[in-house]
């Protein structure tokens, strides 16, 4: 069975523009070495940072959706979880890992990594995921 992991929205963003550890966890991802995990609002926020930060078009907002889809599985989560009060946008990473029995979250942000982890579910950086598979 594979590890089942939550990205969140800034390590898809830089996986998708850049080289480096982000995009080295979508690929991770895209061959089927790791089980991708995300629920309606993580696409949602994705969408709408590609549309108004780095003015995507609505098409190629509509291909990168379909992109993450076609690798990653989805899960509804309820939206009730109140863990970081910093930023409660963020809840919906470690939420989305809960319901969908992943075992991290991975981030660049802030906020989750202080957490450093919540239940059993541990939070990482993409340095510190990609480790584990690629020295």
């Amino acid at each position: 069975m594979l590890e089942r992991v939550v990205f969140d929205t800034n390590v898809l963003i830089s996986g998708l523009l850049w080289r480096g550890k982000p995009y080295q966890c979508l690929l991770l991802a895209r061959a089927k070495i790791v089980q991708a995990v995300y629920c309606p609002p993580m696409l949602a926020e994705l969408s709408e940072k590609l549309r108004k930060k780095f003015k995507f078009s609505e098409s190629r907002i509509h291909a990168v959706v379909t992109d993450v889809r076609r690798y990653a599985e989805r899960v509804e989560i309820p939206g009730t979880l109140a863990v970081i009060l910093a930023d409660p946008t963020d809840d919906k990473f470690i939420e989305c890992a809960l319901v969908g029995k992943a075992a991290c979250v991975v981030s660049s942000d802030h906020h989750l990594l202080e957490l450093g982890g919540y239940q059993k579910i541990q939070i990482v950086s993409p340095e510190i995921y990609t480790a584990r598979f690629v020295p």
